[in-house]
């Protein structure tokens, strides 16, 4: 059986608008055709016509599932640092509740028409709320590490928690350039084709973080200080973070850097210059909920590199809603066209995935998920856009 599917617009995102266009899905979710209004290998057919634009389900890049317990603990815009320290202090609670709130918050994503998921995990927890969900997750094994002699141990730890994810797609990765020493980066450079291991990495989402990079200066040395960590080794290096960071990377590997809050246009063509595979990730919501700030979006626009969008954690979000981040993006960039920020939240993050061969966009053949954003203006959204899954 297939059920046909029509809209003030269908947006394809791999082709252009089609206005009044009708798309055709059968019963396993597989698009069967995109067709133009009126095509006559349809006119047969009963159309459930809908207001507003059809577009694929979301994927969202960056999510930390396993902090959906900690959802409107923390006051907005305290910094990055108090924000970090607050998570540390409440991250370990019962594990039902942890469980309870996760499997909430993969529900929660669902209904808000996202399909895939990029997500940040610490230890196992997450494994079987993923392993239940009908919606696709990657799984970022995060290391933390700033200690040189802790180094090796750690990364086998990492390494360990990955294999445990067996059965899931998932790879080890560095948390931030603040937390992580040189040798998590050597020890990457080590395994079996790197290229192939996906990097996650949240950058520049303070000033803070350039400023030890830059001078050894700022609210680290304090912040590291209270954790009874020695960093004595540690020298400023005279240049922002990612520039420091990026060298350290094997050239073919893909890395997607998060938030980018305080990335500058310098950073962004040392970044072209050096980095083999680079995406940007951003999260608006949660900039705003942290630092009262959002990235220089324009220098990302036309550049090379993808950009993708995520949500992180109902920590520092009141919501897991990809259609909430393009409406803050819309809100405070009008210039941005809907065209291309909804690149940003299905195709660009699916080919990150590596999974653009089923979601991402409308083709034939594809089971990328059909989302109704209704309450739109032509081909913008408005403020009071909602989405709705179809399929």
């Amino acid at each position: 059986m297939v059920n046909y599917y029509s809209a003030d617009y269908i947006l394809p995102v791999s082709a252009k608008p089609i206005h009044n266009g009708i798309i055709g899905v059968d019963e396993n979710g597989e698009i069967i055709g995109v067709y133009e209004s009126g095509a006559k290998e349809i006119s047969d057919k009963t159309i459930t016509k809908h207001k507003g634009i059809i577009t694929p389900g979301f994927i969202n890049t960056h999510c930390h599932l396993e902090l959906s317990h900690l959802k409107g603990k923390f006051a907005k815009g305290t910094g990055l640092i108090p924000f970090i320290e607050a998570v540390i202090g409440q991250r370990n609670a019962n594990e039902k509740e942890v469980v309870k709130a996760m499997q909430s918050a993969d529900s929660e994503m669902k209904r808000n028409g996202i399909v895939a998921v990029g997500d940040i995990a610490n230890r196992a927890i997450s494994k079987e709320t993923k392993e239940k969900s009908s919606l696709y997750y990657h799984t970022f094994i995060e290391i933390l590490c700033f200690e040189p002699e802790k180094a090796q141990e750690v990364f086998r730890d990492g390494l360990a928690l990955c294999e445990t994810f067996d059965g899931l797609p998932s790879s080890i990765t560095p948390h931030a350039p603040y937390s992580v020493c040189k040798e998590i980066f050597r020890f990457l450079k080590q395994l079996h084709k790197p290229e192939t291991n996906l990097l996650s990495i949240h950058n520049q989402e303070s000033e803070e973080e350039n400023k030890l990079y830059r001078y050894k200066s700022g609210q680290f040395i304090d912040f590291y200080r209270k954790l009874n960590r020695d960093i004595d080794f540690f020298k400023a290096q005279a240049r922002d973070s990612i520039q420091t960071i990026v060298p350290l990377l094997p050239k073919r590997q893909p890395v997607m850097f998060v938030h980018n809050t305080y990335t500058n246009m310098k950073d962004i063509f040392f970044v072209d210059r050096f980095a083999g595979n680079v995406t940007w990730c951003l999260c608006p919501n949660a900039n705003l909920y942290i630092e009262n700030r959002l990235p220089k979006i324009d220098l990302f626009l036309n550049q090379d590199s993808p950009i993708t969008l995520g949500t992180d954690s109902l920590a520092s979000n009141d919501k897991l809603c990809i259609l909430s981040e393009l409406l803050t993006l819309h809100a405070h960039f009008p210039h941005l066209k809907l065209e291309d920020t909804l690149k940003w939240a299905t195709l660009n993050g699916a080919k990150y995935l590596g999974i653009d061969h089923q979601y991402g966009s409308l083709e034939k053949g594809k089971k990328p998920g059909l989302n109704l954003i209704s309450h739109t203006q032509g081909l913008k959204l408005s403020e009071n856009s909602t989405v709705t899954p179809l399929i």
